[in-house]
């Protein structure tokens, strides 16, 4: 239900439960959060997460959720958290290729990845305030990116937001036609993927870590590992680079 290939230094993570919509059954959940920690330990720049069929994600599987009890659904949502969390805790640049709808625990996981390029056929919503099982956990990361007001109108509307209105809002990076959609996602991740790996992967768990936290915190948090990796071998060889005017050699 899930295929991953690696291109070059990018590994390419595709969701293929067409039937399904790639509803995030538990085990479909455990396969992705499976491809996401191998590729998370490998030497690759870059992860694209794709889906194939007309849905990126209709979100969790109900015939799941519906066999569950209480624990069984608080244990399905603690292992979507844990996948979500190591999409953001992997040391790669991760980028969500977009091309069709992305609904609740879908929509979460665009939220999730660092980067978003979707097809103007994409759209993403929040459907749970406009049905019965409101959507809490998929608000999360929604609402870190397109701030409160926004967020209330998806999640309180249950209304698909157009992949234009998705840039508009911060949700996604860019919206392009469907057939320019790979390579705006390679073109960004290139992008995104130049300098050294290492202050890359340093750079991207600080932004984390202090993204929500209060100003005075959030500096105390940068400043730390920002005058810690000041000595690092990347950082030494950026200053240098810049200094003698050529061209850097990283060291990793």
């Amino acid at each position: 239900m899930v295929d991953v290939a690696r291109e070059g230094s990018v590994v390419r993570i595709t969701m293929n439960r067409v039937a399904r919509r790639n509803a995030l059954s538990a085990e479909h959940l455990t396969e992705l959060l499976e491809a996401f920690r191998e590729a998370g330990s490998s030497d690759a720049a870059g992860i694209v997460l794709a889906a194939d069929g007309p849905v990126f994600s209709a979100g969790h599987d109900f015939a799941d959720v519906h066999a569950r009890d209480e624990d069984g659904v608080r244990q399905l949502l603690e292992l979507c958290t844990v996948l979500m969390k190591t999409i953001q805790s992997v040391p790669q640049v991760v980028i969500a290729r977009v091309q069709g709808l992305a609904t609740a625990a879908g929509c979460q996981l665009v939220a999730s990845c660092d980067l978003a390029v979707a097809s103007l056929d994409a759209g993403f919503a929040l459907p749970g305030g406009k049905a019965g099982w409101f959507c809490h956990t998929p608000a999360v990361p929604v609402a870190r990116s397109v701030g409160r007001k926004r967020l209330m109108e998806m999640v309180l509307t249950g209304d698909v937001v157009d992949a234009a209105t998705a840039v508009e809002w911060g949700l996604i990076n860019r919206a392009v036609p469907a057939g320019e959609l790979d390579a705006a996602v390679d073109e960004l991740l290139a992008r995104a993927t130049r300098g050294s790996r290492a202050s890359k992967a340093v750079g991207k768990r600080t932004i984390y870590a202090q993204l929500d936290r209060p100003e005075a915190e959030a500096y105390d948090i940068a400043l730390a590992v920002m005058a810690e990796t000041s000595q690092s071998p990347s950082a030494k060889e950026g200053r240098a680079s810049f200094l003698e005017k050529r061209s850097p050699v990283w060291p990793d």
